[in-house]
């Protein structure tokens, strides 16, 4: 597994490209995962689009294979420190030019780093951002209270003894979707959000519903000066479609887009769809058929 250090952790990450694992000359997308999952369900669709693009996967820092060491468990874990770490791993993978494309809580990362990468010298030019179940929420205290302490227990129990537990994948997995997606997709999620740091987790879900997130994500959603498709899930019960149109209002430059019959993981419950919407913004044909929907297991 190819690792590289990044703020002293060691950060997995992989090249899906029309070579194998191996930059080329094609020009560069990169995925951002959202809270408690990994690249590995990015996957499926960098396949699908290796043809066109060297596509750039990497676990954020806590998250998967991204695992922290002893020294720097008290790291910084806000959602704009992570956009500052992909800077550096783009500058360490010598990326200077690249397309973002992020889901969930990946989105907010996503458009921290757009902002860095826009108002910082660091040499990197972003073209195009396609953000996934992204939005903009508004500040409730009584709201964001309840789901602190909701947070906090999904945070701290998660015995690994659960992987073991008949549908317990399924089980985890019913509030994000409305389609269903296959066993492995589900377990590789369950066995992510088990393996996540304690620190990561709940730094990253406590910033990403905060003050500072209320106070700093419209402005940056307003200033990005880079063509964005926002693409939301029709029955996406985590980030309703209401809270990507209220950010798609702040600029003209961010193209809104609700899919249809989906939830909170639209490149895996209708991945033929997702392919068709990424593939027309990007400006690209189909090449590799995706896979089917539908549960597999």
């Amino acid at each position: 597994m190819p690792f590289i250090t990044i703020r002293h952790c060691p950060h997995y990450y992989e090249w899906i490209t029309a070579v194998g694992q191996q930059r080329t000359h094609r020009p560069v997308l990169v995925f951002i995962h959202g809270w408690g999952g990994s690249a590995r369900y990015w996957e499926s669709t960098a396949q699908a689009l290796a043809q066109n693009f060297d596509c750039l996967l990497y676990d954020l820092r806590g998250f998967a294979r991204s695992q922290l060491s002893p020294q720097n468990r008290h790291d910084c874990y806000t959602l704009d420190a992570y956009g500052e770490d992909l800077v550096q791993l783009l500058q360490a993978l010598q990326v200077d030019t690249a397309t973002v494309i992020a889901h969930s809580m990946g989105t907010s990362i996503a458009v921290y780093f757009l902002q860095q990468s826009a108002t910082q010298q660091s040499a990197i030019q972003v073209g195009r951002a396609i953000l996934t179940c992204g939005g903009i929420f508004e500040y409730d205290e009584r709201a964001f209270a309840a789901f602190y302490r909701f947070g906090q227990w999904v945070v701290k129990f998660r015995p690994r003894w659960l992987y073991q537990l008949p549908e317990m994948d399924r089980l985890l997995m019913q509030r994000f979707l409305y389609r269903p997606i296959g066993k492995h997709d589900r377990q590789a999620f369950l066995e992510d959000y088990l393996a996540a740091s304690e620190a990561a987790a709940m730094g990253t879900l406590l910033d990403a519903v905060s003050q500072h997130a209320i106070d700093t994500l419209p402005q940056h959603f307003t200033d990005l000066a880079i063509p964005t498709l926002l693409i939301s899930g029709q029955y996406d019960r985590i980030i309703p479609p209401t809270l990507g149109q209220k950010a798609a209002a702040l600029n003209p430059r961010i193209l809104h887009q609700v899919m249809p019959q989906v939830g909170h993981f639209p490149m895996l419950e209708d991945p033929e769809g997702y392919l068709t919407l990424i593939r027309s913004f990007l400006g690209v044909e189909s090449a590799i058929q995706p896979t089917p929907v539908g549960d597999r297991g």
